[in-house]
C-alpha cells in the first residue's frame, strides 16, 4: 500500500511539474526580428529546446533560473530568468566589421575589407527617432545635418561636411534618384519597411559616380525578397496630429518572381501659428508614395530586379488664414506646391561568363508651385544607364570598368531655359557620356591600394577628368588606417538648387557664364576597437580637406534685394574633424556619440587684393550627436534617449539696419523613447520630441522678415531698388527698411511634441 501511495505521489508530482512551462521570445538586439534554431540549455544542462521560427521556446519549470544561449553567428548569452513571455535579445557576432557595403568600390565587400569609409545604418538605428521620412531621420547622424531652406514652405536638402546639399548624390541601390530639382524630395516618401540599410560616404565620389556626388553620397539600399518578411506596418501618430503609414508586402508573380511592394502616408493638416507671426510653423502637407519591386528567377541565380517608385505631394504654407483659392493671388500669401514624380530603376546581369551587369534609372519630376503670386512651373526628366565589368585578376587584383550615360531635360517658366536671342523658351537638354576604370591591388594581408579614373563629357563645359586614390592600411584585427584622394566635379543648374531663387523675395542675377565647379580633396580616417569583458568601445576618427575651384556660392550680401550668381573668383574650403564613439556595455547599454569640428569659407580679394575670407552661409563650426541606448530583456522595454547640438553658423541678413542676430545661438533637439516589444512580432512605442522645446523664434524677435506684409503693399522704393528709409511716406512701419524674406531659418520651427505608434510583422 505504501509504495502505491509513493508511485501515485510522484507520478502526480511528475504531470504537475511537466505542466508548469516557462515561455520566452529570442530576438535579434539590433532588428527585433525572431531568431529561429537557437539553443537555449538550462544552467543544470539536462535541459534544453531549441525556438521556433517565432523566436518561441518552453521550457520546465524546474529548469533553473539560469540559461545559457546560443545561435549561429551569434554571441553567447548567460540569462537570468526573471519573468514569463520574457523577451530575450542576442548580439550579432562582430556586426559593425562584417556589414557588406558597395558604395564605397560598387562591388559587394565587407564594410572592414573596403579601401573606402562607409558608415552603415540599419534600419534598428533609425527606430531610435522615428520619424516620418529618411530626410529627418539623418539628423542623428554625425556630420550629417537635414537643413530647411524655407521657414515657409520647409522644403532642404542634406548636408554632409558642411556641404550644401547639391553637393550630395543620393541613389537607391546605386542608381542615382535625385537631380538638381529633386534634391529637395528626394529622401521623402520611402517606405521604410523595404530598407534595408542606409550607407553614407562623406567626401568625394565623383570618381566613381560622376557629377553631384562631390561631397558625398547617400546610398539606400532596399530589401531584397528573400529578406523581406511577409507583412509588415509602422503607423504613428503626434500631438501635432501628423500621421504617418509605412506598410510593406511580399507577394509572388508566378513562377519567374517574387515581389515586395510598400507604401507611405503621411498627412499633416492642422495650422498652428507659436510664435505668433501670422505664418504657420510647419508647413501643411499630404503625401503618398508607392515603391515596388520585382525580383526575377533566372538561371545561374544571375541578377535581375526591377523597382519603380511614384510620389506625391501637396505641401504648403503661408499666412494663417491662407486657402487655395487665394493660390497664386497677391491678398494672402501663401506657398504652394504640388509634386508628382516617378522612378524606375533596374539591374541586369548578362547572361556571359563574366560578371558583367546593367543597371538604370529613370525619373521624371513635375512641380507645380505658387510662391506668392510667383509661379514656378517645372519638369525635369532624367535618364541614367551604366555598364558594369567586374573581373578578378589573379589573386591580388579586382578590376572594374564602366560606362555610363546620362540624358539631363529641364524646363521651367523662369530665365533659366529663356533664349535671350529670340525671346523664346529653350528647355536644357544635355547628355553626359562618361567611362571610368578602377583597380584594388591586395598588396598583401595588411595593405590595399585603389587607383581610379574618370572621363566625362558635357557639351557645354568639354572633356572632365575625375581621378581617385584610396590606400587601406589594417595595423591589426582591430585598427585600419584609410586613406582616400581625388577630384570631382559638377554641373550647376542655378533655379533648380535654391528655393530663395525661387520665391520672388529676391531677384536673381546671374554675372557670367558659369562654369562646372571642381574640387581637390582628401580624407584620412582612423578606426579601432577596443574588447573589455563585457564592454566594446569602437573609435571612427576623420578629417578632411576640400578645396574648390570655380565654387558657385549664392550672395546674399552684396544687395538685400538680390541672389547674385558667378562663379567664385578666388577659392573655397571645408575642412574639419569628426570622431564618432560607440559603447556597447552587456549588450544592454549601447551608446553612439559623435562630434565634428569644421571650417567651411571662401576666399576672394577686396578692391585693394587684399585676401577677405568670409564663412559659408548655413554652415555649423561645429556639432554634436548621441544616442543612449539601453535594454531591460526580462521585460521587453528599450529606452533611447537621442540628440544632436549645434554650433553658430552665418545667417542671411538683409542688410546693415537687420536687427537679427548675424550668427545662429548654440541649439539642441533632444528626444526620449520607450519601446516595448510583445508577442506576436509587436512592438509599441512612444516618447516626447525636442524636449527642450527649442525653436529658432526663441532667440529672436522675428524669423519672417516682415511677415505682416508679404507682397511690399506698405512698401516705397528708391530708384535704385533700395526700400525706403524710415519715417517716409508710406513707410512708417518698416523700421528697419527691411524687405519680406523667408530664407532665415537654420532650425525646426516646430517645439515640443510628444508621438505614439505601433509595427507588427509577420514573417
Amino acid at each position: 500500500m505504501k509504495q502505491i501511495f509513493t508511485f501515485i505521489s510522484t507520478t502526480i508530482l511528475t504531470v504537475t511539474a511537466a505542466a508548469q512551462t516557462r515561455t520566452g521570445y529570442i530576438k535579434d538586439a539590433d532588428t527585433q526580428e525572431p531568431v529561429a534554431g537557437a539553443n537555449i540549455q538550462a544552467g543544470n544542462k539536462l535541459i534544453q529546446t531549441i525556438s521556433d521560427k517565432t523566436g518561441k521556446f518552453t521550457l520546465a519549470s524546474t529548469a533553473g533560473d539560469t540559461l545559457f544561449i546560443t545561435a549561429i553567428g551569434y554571441n553567447t548569452l548567460t540569462y537570468t530568468w526573471t519573468n514569463d513571455n520574457a523577451v530575450i535579445v542576442l548580439n550579432k557576432i562582430n556586426q559593425e566589421l562584417e556589414d557588406v557595403v558597395i558604395t564605397g568600390t560598387m562591388r559587394p565587400v565587407t564594410k572592414a575589407a573596403s579601401p573606402i569609409a562607409v558608415e552603415v545604418y540599419s534600419p534598428q538605428f533609425f527606430k531610435k527617432n522615428p520619424a516620418p521620412s529618411l530626410f529627418e531621420s539623418l539628423q542623428n547622424i554625425n556630420g550629417v545635418r537635414p537643413q530647411l531652406n524655407c521657414s515657409v514652405c520647409n522644403t532642404g536638402d542634406i548636408h554632409i561636411n558642411g556641404l550644401e546639399g547639391p553637393y550630395t548624390m543620393v541613389t537607391i541601390d546605386g542608381m542615382p534618384i535625385v537631380g538638381s530639382l529633386a534634391s529637395v524630395y528626394g529622401l521623402f516618401g520611402i517606405p521604410s519597411q523595404l530598407i534595408e540599410r542606409v550607407e553614407i560616404v562623406k567626401g568625394p565620389a565623383s570618381g566613381l559616380y560622376g557629377a553631384e556626388a562631390i561631397g558625398g553620397l547617400v546610398n539606400i539600399i532596399t530589401k531584397t525578397v528573400d529578406k523581406a518578411p511577409l507583412l509588415s506596418a509602422n503607423i504613428m501618430t503626434t500631438s501635432w496630429l501628423e500621421h504617418n503609414m509605412d506598410a510593406g508586402m511580399k507577394y509572388r508573380v508566378g513562377k519567374k518572381a517574387d515581389a515586395i511592394i510598400g507604401v507611405n502616408y503621411f498627412n499633416y493638416g492642422h495650422k498652428q501659428d507659436r510664435n505668433n507671426d501670422n505664418f504657420t510653423d510647419v508647413t501643411l502637407q499630404h503625401r503618398i508614395s508607392v515603391f515596388n519591386k520585382y525580383q526575377f528567377k533566372r538561371k545561374h541565380n544571375r541578377v535581375a530586379s526591377l523597382a519603380a517608385r511614384y510620389f506625391y505631394e501637396d505641401r504648403w504654407g503661408g499666412e494663417m488664414n491662407w486657402s487655395r483659392k487665394f493660390r497664386g493671388g497677391d491678398s494672402i500669401y501663401g506657398e504652394s506646391i504640388y509634386t508628382n514624380r516617378w522612378e524606375l530603376l533596374g539591374n541586369y546581369q548578362l547572361p556571359v561568363n563574366e560578371k558583367m551587369f546593367f543597371a538604370f534609372s529613370a525619373t521624371s519630376h513635375d512641380q507645380n508651385a505658387a510662391y506668392g503670386n510667383t509661379p514656378y512651373i517645372a519638369k525635369q526628366n532624367i535618364v541614367f544607364g551604366q555598364l558594369t565589368w567586374d573581373k578578378a585578376i589573379g589573386t591580388q587584383h579586382n578590376f572594374l570598368a564602366g560606362l555610363t550615360t546620362r540624358y539631363n531635360y529641364y524646363d521651367d517658366n523662369s530665365t533659366a531655359t529663356l533664349d535671350t536671342l529670340t525671346g523664346k523658351n529653350k528647355p536644357e537638354q544635355y547628355v553626359i557620356p562618361g567611362v571610368f576604370v578602377q583597380n584594388e591591388w591586395t598588396v598583401n594581408a595588411s595593405h590595399l591600394l585603389l587607383t581610379g579614373l574618370r572621363y566625362d563629357y558635357h557639351k557645354a563645359h568639354g572633356n572632365i577628368i575625375t581621378p581617385r586614390l584610396a590606400w587601406k592600411w589594417k595595423m591589426n584585427n582591430q585598427q585600419i588606417l584609410r586613406l582616400n584622394a581625388g577630384t570631382g566635379f559638377r554641373v550647376v543648374s542655378v533655379f533648380t538648387e535654391d528655393h530663395a531663387a525661387l520665391t520672388g523675395a529676391r531677384k536673381v542675377e546671374i554675372v557670367n557664364s558659369l562654369k562646372p565647379e571642381k574640387s581637390y580633396n582628401v580624407n584620412l580616417n582612423y578606426t579601432n576597437q577596443f574588447k573589455f569583458k563585457k564592454t566594446i568601445i569602437g573609435m571612427d576618427l576623420s578629417t578632411w580637406y576640400s578645396y574648390f575651384t570655380n565654387q558657385i556660392i549664392a550672395d546674399y550680401d552684396t544687395d538685400p534685394q538680390k541672389i547674385i550668381y558667378d562663379n567664385l573668383d578666388g577659392h573655397a574650403v571645408s575642412k574639419g574633424i569628426s570622431l564618432n564613439i560607440d559603447v556597447n556595455i552587456n549588450h544592454r547599454l549601447k551608446a553612439m556619440m559623435g562630434g565634428t569640428v569644421q571650417q567651411v569659407d571662401k576666399t576672394e580679394k577686396d578692391e585693394n587684393g587684399k585676401n577677405i575670407r568670409t564663412p559659408q552661409i548655413l554652415t555649423e563650426k561645429w556639432s554634436g550627436t548621441w544616442l543612449i541606448s539601453y535594454t531591460f530583456p526580462g521585460i521587453g522595454v528599450v529606452i533611447d534617449y537621442t540628440g544632436n547640438i549645434y554650433g553658430p553658423m552665418r545667417l542671411p541678413l538683409l542688410g546693415d539696419k537687420d536687427p537679427r542676430p548675424e550668427y545662429s545661438p548654440v541649439w539642441s533637439i533632444q528626444n526620449i523613447q520607450l519601446t516595448k516589444t510583445l508577442p506576436h512580432n509587436i512592438e509599441l512605442f512612444g516618447g516626447v520630441k525636442n524636449l527642450l522645446n527649442w525653436t529658432p523664434a526663441k532667440k529672436g524677435s522675428f524669423v519672417i522678415s516682415r511677415s505682416n506684409d508679404p507682397f511690399g503693399n506698405r512698401y516705397q522704393y528708391e530708384q535704385d531698388g533700395v526700400v525706403i528709409n524710415p519715417g517716409k511716406p508710406m513707410n512708417p512701419q518698416n523700421t528697419y527698411g527691411l524687405d519680406f524674406d523667408p530664407s532665415y531659418v537654420y532650425a525646426p520651427m516646430q517645439g515640443i511634441k510628444g508621438f505614439i505608434g505601433i509595427r507588427y510583422v509577420i514573417k
